[in-house]
Formats: structure tokens, C-alpha cells, sequence
């Protein structure tokens, strides 16, 4: 490896260091246009829903170049996952930042009508796309669900969540966590056949879940 290194520094007028960083560069560029291919389709079609050629050719790569980078398709989905969560969880955190309740900011943004329909863009929370699948997954993946789902969690128990009710704020934290995330997968999967119930889901979901987190 090395000797072929330092013959193709040579033909390009570099040296072996410089050789060598542009390889670890093009490596690192290389895995990120996988990890957000794999993000984008695994949401879109499910993660048993797509192969890895298909994710290597929307990163404009070989499957050859993707099994460099990872041993498995489920190593890819792991990463691609977290990724996924790491950016949904982000643009959640902007998005609360700019309204007076954080409460009513995160499900504003979560149980919505635009993040349902973000399905079939392969955008929107991983956890609503892939939350079916998990439980069918290994334990990589279902370690980066649970710690998608537990930051979502404690971002709502932090918020005001102090209201007269016997349950703890954890408690409602992980309620409306989950109720947030089931509504959006239930609301997508009735909106092919019946847009209406769909959208009413979404409305009593946002209303319910609003109660629990104690707005009025």
C-alpha cells in the first residue's frame, strides 16, 4: 500500500502525505453521502424496503465503495438512523426556540400535517418512519431508537410539564412522546384511504397531547 502511495504521489505531483490525506478526505465525503442516501431512503421505503445497491447509486457510488465504508447493512441503517435523529431532533430544537411554549412548539412541529406528508419526500422524524420496523431489527438499531426516543423525552420533561395531574412529568414526557409518534404513523397510514380521518387524527392527537403538557 505504501509503495503503490508513494507511485501515485509521484504521478501526481504530491507527496505520500498529501496522498494520504486526500484518500482519508475523499473516504470521509464518501461515507457521508452514503450515511444521508441510506437516511433518505430507509425513511422513504422502509429500512427492508431498499438494498444497498440502490442506496450506493444515490450516493453516486459503487456497493462495492458502501461495503468499504460498513460491514453490514445494518451498521449503515445504525448510522443512518442516528444521523437522521441528530437532525430531526436539531431542527425540532430551532423550531421550539422561536415560540413562547416548548411544549406547544414540539408538537406543533411534530403532529402536523407537513411532517406526515414529509414521508414520501424521505424526509420527517426517523422515528415515525422506521418506528414499525425496529422491533424486527437488531440491537444497534434499536439502541439508536431508544436514544432518539428517550432525548425527545427529557427535551419535553424539561419543558413546563407542572400541571395538577397524579402522573410525574416523565410520565407525561414519555406519553406524549409516544402519542406524538404513533399519531403521525397512524395518520399516515390512513391517508391514502380516508385524508379526512387522517387529518382528524393529527387535530386530536395535537389537541389531546397539548392537554397532557398543560396548555389550556
Amino acid at each position: 500500500m505504501l509503495a503503490l502511495a508513494v507511485t501515485l504521489g509521484k504521478m501526481f505531483d504530491c507527496d505520500y502525505n498529501d496522498y494520504m490525506k486526500v484518500t482519508k478526505e475523499q473516504a470521509a465525503r464518501n461515507r457521508r453521502a452514503i450515511v444521508r442516501a441510506a437516511s433518505k431512503l430507509f425513511r422513504k421505503h422502509g429500512i427492508d424496503g431498499i438494498g444497498v445497491a440502490d442506496i450506493g447509486k444515490e450516493a453516486g457510488l459503487t456497493h462495492g465503495a458502501l461495503y468499504a465504508q460498513f460491514p453490514s447493512k445494518e451498521a449503515l441503517a445504525t448510522e443512518a438512523l442516528t444521523e437522521a435523529l441528530d437532525r430531526s431532533y436539531a431542527q425540532m430544537l430551532a423550531f421550539a426556540e422561536e415560540r413562547d411554549s416548548p411544549i406547544g412548539a414540539y408538537l406543533d412541529f411534530f403532529v402536523s400535517k407537513p411532517h406526515r406528508d414529509d414521508l414520501s419526500k424521505g424526509r420527517g422524524c426517523a422515528m415515525t418512519a422506521s418506528g414499525s420496523e425496529i422491533a424486527r431489527q437488531g440491537r444497534g438499531l434499536s439502541q439508536a431508537f431508544t436514544a432518539g426516543f428517550d432525548r425527545f423525552a427529557r427535551a419535553l420533561e424539561s419543558s413546563e410539564l407542572d400541571v395538577p395531574l397524579a402522573s410525574t412529568p416523565r410520565q407525561r414526557a414519555l406519553t406524549i412522546a409516544a402519542g406524538a409518534i404513533g399519531a403521525v404513523v397512524v395518520a399516515r397510514a390512513v391517508a391514502k384511504a380516508d385524508l379526512a380521518l387522517s387529518d382528524e387524527i393529527l387535530e386530536a392527537a395535537r389537541r389531546v397531547l397539548g392537554e397532557v403538557g398543560g396548555e389550556q
